[in-house]
């Protein structure tokens, strides 16, 4: 069993806050989900999460103009300088403050960020060993302080809230919160003075330029729209207006009319002056400048949207609703919606993986149900049938159903080829369910409830209650039926574990006794064994046919950590983080993985107790119980800085609710102050056994095998050259001479390696061929199979990379689609076309034979036969002794003899 899992994808959360950046070609949108930045790919339909990790949630995210140098600032203005398309970590820096805007110069070489009301301009620092981001003059490389400041601006009164560049990287815009944008240099200009641009009266969100450079829009928070233009002053003569008395002045004022909303966000496209502005009501708008002709206006939230981004055709508009989690692309032309993704906003209980292994479901408390696919890691269908919070969910091993168990009393079973529920299981009174157990067969469904003692079991084909398991003196805690089919285990808070055969004449109730309350129990794949975990924090292992306790380890010591802001203990010694309330087998139950309310995950050996590996969760200080040791500097005499309300200004209350009728309040006016607590609801293992995924506070997190992306051992490598790859081949290094030859793209080059490979070594080339090259080298031996006469080859080649690479092929086959129905085509026509000439020929074999053996009294005599690939014949008649000759190839053709 393997135990080397890492982090390959966070699910469950599309968007949490901050901005969202396009990628160069607008085929890619970035969106910060916590400490992390998840990538959507919006051309293929897939999403993945980079895997470095920030210590506070992501606060603002920018990307270098050629895609290659991605920058991510935290809450607390630690700043990560990342290769966006290697996914590596280059740089870590702190700005020493937060940031409230950051964007790259349109020629790569700057980038300016706002810490309150000061502007700091950086120099880009470059790429290892290449000369992005800097001047022709110096050579890129490793530096040793590879982020300087180039200048910086101290002119505002309040937070700069935005930050523009003109097309040019000259000059730059900011807007800030003192009703104010400027006006900046990057260098000294000759004749130009940092310019103010007053006249709003609340805080001005954004500023641009136009595509020309000769206009300036601003926006303000109450919807005022002002274009600015260098004209002289017009109460003067034209003819007598001097040079210098001509500056930037309003011309024109435009406003956007919502009662009772104000703006939120807003964005500018200036190769096509569209205006995109969203407000707090949860609609936008789309406005044409400079004649501010309304295109369209839409709501697609029932909360604030809190940030906008267009791509850089304006054809696709980004918007991020952080309340609701809500992250849509609409594509504005033609109105429709291009990504539209919600993760739950609330946390999650429980998970589950599909029987295929390429789903997985969640629920949460906010009574919605998720399917997410593995592969492209989007959200497929969401459930909303439940009123309340869903506790548990549970695939039938048979067939395409699940079961859910939730808090408004109701189990229900969801159709997931025709995506609808198809049943509904209630109790007689009541109850609140919070576990859940399936049958092997799906027909029967048991829950368990903490407002009730007894287990409920229904028929799934009837709906009808069968049963109720009488017996625990306590809350049912857990549920889950044997493998086989024979027994129900139940655990509960009376400490005791229960087999329930349910199926037999006499329902028996065998109880095991613990030492504390039982909050977990899981069935091993062979339904030999059971593992239960209780409160006390000790993981029991138990023969399930006899009875009796196997063996015993104790998780205190391992799950335990972190310490919340209001504990008054250590880590070490807080008692509710020293148990595990979630447990489950391996798929060959050699392995079993724990969680808790903690920030760890452990997975243990079954047979000898070990810990094999302890994964840490989360690192995100913006959630409670990640750090091991408390701030001291941070504790006050009114108690914990963290639980103070320290921003409770007029305008910040104002933001939160809206007062504008008497008793009627739109917002919560006991809004959380504390962090959300991590923990780790839930954990499931793949059908497959290589990989593993964990509901946690975070979100969905997916730990994998094969984590981490494709390396090409030959992309630092500057000496591929036709030339090196022929004296390559000459040498025998076959897999090396392959790979060269791939880099170059050359068919000629390819198909000379290809076939100068012995068929003895295929197989070892086969094995050791990087994973990166696999569709290439399926795309080319399908070609190959269909042009060339080397039938026995490609045969050799197919079957070596099916055999050895079939894994792969199968868990991504969503990539390998188009290859595989390829190499589909050429073996169906290679088999069609072999049988056609074994047909041929078994017909004239059958002939031949069914020849007299003498003629004309002639004794000895036969009939030669030549068998050719395209299925003729050609008969000859002689001696049947007579030798091939010597002009003909052996290789070309079969000859028999027929006595």
């Amino acid at each position: 069993m393997k135990t080397d899992y890492k982090f390959s994808n966070l699910l469950g959360s599309v968007y949490r806050r901050g901005n969202l950046v396009y990628t160069e070609d607008g085929t890619c949108l970035l969106s910060p989900v916590g400490n992390r930045v998840t990538v959507f790919d919006l051309i293929h339909n897939k999403s993945h999460t980079l895997p470095f990790a920030h210590r506070l949630n992501v606060a603002r995210i920018a990307l270098h103009p050629k895609g290659q140098l991605l920058l991510t600032v935290d809450e607390g203005g630690q700043a990560i300088l990342s290769h966006f398309k290697r996914r590596i970590v280059l740089y870590r820096f702190s700005l020493k403050a937060a940031v409230s805007a950051l964007k790259f110069s349109p020629g790569g070489t700057h980038f300016a960020v706002a810490l309150g009301r000061k502007i700091e301009v950086w120099k880009t620092p470059s790429t290892p060993g290449s000369t992005e981001g800097v001047d022709d003059d110096e050579s890129g490389g490793l530096e040793f302080a590879p982020f300087v400041r180039y200048r910086q601006y101290v002119s505002h009164h309040d937070t700069v809230q935005n930050i523009e560049w003109s097309s040019d990287s000259r000059f730059f815009l900011s807007a800030s919160k003192d009703l104010t944008a400027r006006i900046w240099s990057l260098d000294p200009e000759e004749g130009f003075t940092p310019t103010v641009l007053a006249g709003h009266r609340t805080a001005v969100y954004a500023a641009w330029f136009s595509h020309d450079q000769e206009t300036i829009y601003t926006i303000s928070k109450d919807g005022a729209l002002f274009r600015w233009q260098y004209l002289p002053p017009t109460d003067v003569d034209p003819e007598m207006v001097a040079v210098e008395d001509e500056r930037w002045r309003i011309n024109d004022r435009q406003y956007f009319f919502q009662d009772h909303a104000h703006l939120a966000t807003a964005a500018f496209h200036p190769q096509s002056n569209l205006l995109v502005t969203g407000f707090s009501n949860g609609l936008f708008m789309l406005h044409e400048l400079p004649n501010f002709s309304e295109i369209h206006k839409l709501s697609i939230s029932a909360s604030n949207i809190d940030t906008v981004s267009i791509n850089k055709s304006g054809e696709w508009l980004a918007f991020g609703s952080s309340a609701l989690g809500q992250l849509l692309v609409w594509e504005w032309q033609s109105e429709s919606y291009i990504l539209k993704q919600q993760g739950h906003f609330d946390s999650l209980n429980a998970l589950t993986y599909s029987p295929s292994a390429d789903r997985v479901i969640t629920c949460a408390d906010d009574g919605k149900v998720k399917v997410w696919d593995t592969a492209s890691g989007f959200c497929v269908v969401t459930f909303t049938e439940h009123t309340s919070g869903v506790t548990a969910c549970e695939f039938a091993r048979r067939g395409n159903v699940l079961f859910t168990a939730s808090l408004d009393g109701s189990v229900r079973a969801f159709d997931l080829i025709r995506y609808r529920c198809f049943r509904t299981f209630t109790a007689p009174k009541r109850l609140s369910f919070s576990s859940i157990a399936v049958d092997p067969a799906g027909e029967v469904v048991a829950a368990g409830s903490l407002d009730d003692f007894d287990i409920h079991i229904w028929s799934v084909q009837t709906g009808q209650l069968l049963d109720q398991l009488a017996g625990h003196e306590g809350p049912v805690s857990s549920l889950a039926f044997a493998p086989n089919g024979g027994t129900l285990v139940s655990g509960s808070w009376d400490r005791t574990v229960r087999l329930w055969s349910i199926f037999a004449r006499t329902q028996t109730s065998e109880p095991l006794q613990l030492q504390a309350d039982v909050l977990c129990v899981s069935v091993r794949p062979d339904s030999k064994q059971i593992a239960v975990s209780t409160l006390d924090g000790q993981l029991t292992f138990w023969s399930l046919s006899e009875g009796t306790q196997e063996a015993g380890l104790d998780g205190r010591r391992d799950v335990s950590g972190g310490r919340k802001i209001t504990d008054r203990r250590t880590a070490a010694n807080v008692a509710g983080t020293k148990s595990f309330n979630t447990v489950t087998y391996s798929a060959d139950g050699s392995v079993v993985l724990a969680g808790g309310n903690s920030k760890y995950i452990c997975l243990y050996a079954v047979e000898t107790g070990v810990l094999l590996q302890k994964y840490t969760v989360s690192t995100n200080l913006s959630l409670d119980g990640t750090q091991e040791f408390l701030n001291s500097r941070l504790l006050t005499e009114a108690g914990p800085r963290a639980l103070l309300d320290e921003t409770g200004e007029a305008s910040d209350l104002e933001d939160r609710l809206d007062k504008s009728l008497p008793g009627s309040r739109r917002g919560d006016a006991a809004q959380r102050k504390t962090a959300p607590a991590i923990r780790v609801p839930g954990v499931a293992f793949s059908p497959t056994g290589r990989a593993f995924c964990a509901a946690s506070t975070e979100g969905l997190l997916i730990y994998s095998v094969d984590a981490g992306v494709q390396f090409d051992p030959f992309d630092l490598d500057v000496d591929v050259t036709p030339e090196s790859t022929l004296k390559i081949l000459a040498r025998r290094e076959w897999l090396k001479a392959l790979v060269m030859a791939f880099r170059l793209n050359r068919p000629k080059l390819i198909m000379r390696v290809y076939r100068s490979i012995p068929t003895t070594d295929i197989g070892l080339v086969v094995r050791d061929l990087p994973a990166v090259y696999l569709e290439r080298m399926l795309r080319h031996v399908a070609k190959e199979a269909d042009t060339s006469p080397h039938l026995e080859l490609n045969l050799l080649w197919l079957e070596s990379l099916l055999r050895l690479h079939g894994r792969v092929l199968k868990e991504r086959q969503g990539d390998f689609a188009e290859v595989v129905r390829m190499v589909q085509r050429a073996v169906a026509r290679l088999q069609g076309e072999v049988m056609k000439v074994a047909e041929r020929n078994r017909g004239t074999i059958d002939y031949l034979l069914g020849q007299p053996r003498a003629r004309n009294g002639v004794e000895g005599s036969g009939v030669r036969l030549r068998l050719m690939g395209n299925g003729v014949g050609d008969v000859e008649a002689g001696d049947g002794d007579e030798s091939m000759d010597d002009g003909e190839e052996g290789d070309a053709s079969e000859w028999i003899g027929l006595e």
